[in-house]
């Protein structure tokens, strides 16, 4: 296997749209590294050039400490699975496999035939190199589940099959690095998830450097050793997965990853008896205290973000109060606007209101709960919000950056 590193990997196209903008990435022997964004953030570009589908504008792509700028695809010694799966249709699943390994060791037809007219020795050394290839592609036909395939054409295939053959295509020829182009894209909610554990498992037992790239967080969370999020050919951050779900660096970073995305909202911070006091998208939170490290003075208008498995919610005039107490920030009054729900979860959507005591401030926005609890909420209902000082997070509203919150 191998290591693979992006130096300021940029790409611009004639009109002058920047896709990829100095992207900086080490990937590490036996990695898995997933890229995620949105539609157009420039993944599967990044993707295109470490493959060499795609000329560079600038930059450096080393693989194994090579520079392979420009190195031909066929010579870089990866494989790349896409989304489209490209299957031969006019081969069986068997010739699919392997026709990657024939024409490395030059088996293929035209040349056996040449060979076989101008060097008398050919014969028993393609009878060898043709057994080898044999094995090779039962073996990871066995190991992907395909052996009764190996004869069909992928038109009598299903989704499902045909990712596997091509992630068998891939693997037969035992690169040092694997790209992924969202190949479970095309697959169905309950295949997504099988292949994904395929995909984990494969990993493991093979011990191979993999970039995957996808849109799908729920994938990139899953998979992923390492997440890289970006967004408009930018890299936003790069961490484990419950780093970067835990501590987004930017506002970016924590809308998009999350499903349902993280509760934002803009309003000011004061300081006030001892503490701080958010005002602010119609909700009023009072009892987060100490100070913020970097800031000069307060107030400041800063962006609070808690995600929705974190916002408990309780009857109006239940438990919420008093544990919200004991945490130091105050229970937020809210009115329910609808319900939604997921089985193993419910999703309450409600709208921030002023306590009896407070004003609202700003526009109210809908924020939504993330609950287990199998409560009879019914849209109108007035309930109170608990929020724990320790599940908030902190931004700034004109750099989108991440604030640290000193206790």
């Amino acid at each position: 296997m191998a290591n693979v590193v992006l130096e300021r990997l940029s790409k611009t196209y004639a009109g002058g749209h920047a896709a990829v903008r100095e992207v900086s990435l080490d990937v590490q022997d036996q990695e898995f590294v997933v890229l995620v964004g949105p539609s157009g953030c420039g993944k599967t570009t990044t993707l295109r050039m470490i493959a060499g589908l795609e000329e560079i504008s600038a930059g450096e792509i080393k693989i194994n400490g090579r520079v392979v700028n420009h190195i031909a695809p066929k010579d870089r010694d990866i494989a790349m699975v896409f989304q489209n799966y490209a299957l031969y249709p006019h081969m069986t699943v068997y010739k699919n496999m392997a026709f990657g390994l024939e024409l490395r060791q030059g088996v293929g037809w035209p040349r056996r035939i040449w060979r076989r007219l101008t060097d008398r020795g050919w014969s028993g050394k393609w009878r060898l190199q043709r057994e080898e290839i044999q094995n090779r592609v039962r073996q990871t036909a066995a190991m992907l589940g395909i052996e009764r395939l190996l004869a069909r054409f992928p038109r009598e295939l299903s989704g499902g099959e045909r990712q596997r053959v091509a992630l068998g295509r891939a693997i037969v020829r035992q690169p040092q690095a694997f790209l992924f182009d969202e190949p479970l894209s095309n697959l169905d909610a309950r295949l997504r998830v099988d292949m994904r554990r395929e995909l984990k498992r494969l990993h493991q037992q093979l011990k191979i450097t993999v970039i995957y790239v996808t849109h799908d967080q729920v994938e990139a969370l899953t998979l992923g050793d390492r997440i890289v999020v970006m967004n408009e050919g930018r890299v936003q951050q790069v961490g484990r997965p419950m780093e970067v779900y835990d501590k987004p660096s930017n506002l970016f970073v924590a809308g998009f990853l999350g499903a349902p995305p993280m509760n934002l909202m803009s309003g000011r911070l004061e300081k006030r008896d001892g503490g701080c006091v958010f005002s602010g998208s119609g909700v009023r939170v009072e009892g987060v205290g100490g100070g913020f490290s970097g800031f000069s003075e307060l107030p400041r208008d800063v962006v609070l973000g808690v995600r929705p498995e974190n916002v408990a919610i309780r009857p109006l005039g239940g438990l919420a109060e008093k544990r919200g107490e004991s945490s130091g920030v105050k229970p937020v009054a809210a009115k329910i606007l609808s319900v939604e729900n997921l089985g193993d979860a419910m999703l309450v959507h409600v709208s921030p209101a002023a306590m009896e005591n407070q004003k609202s401030v700003g526009e109210s926005r809908p924020l939504v709960c993330r609950t287990h609890e199998r409560a009879s909420w019914v849209a109108g209902q007035a309930v109170q919000l608990e929020i724990q000082e320790k599940n908030i997070h902190w931004f700034d509203e004109t750099t989108g950056r991440r604030l640290m919150f000193d206790s």
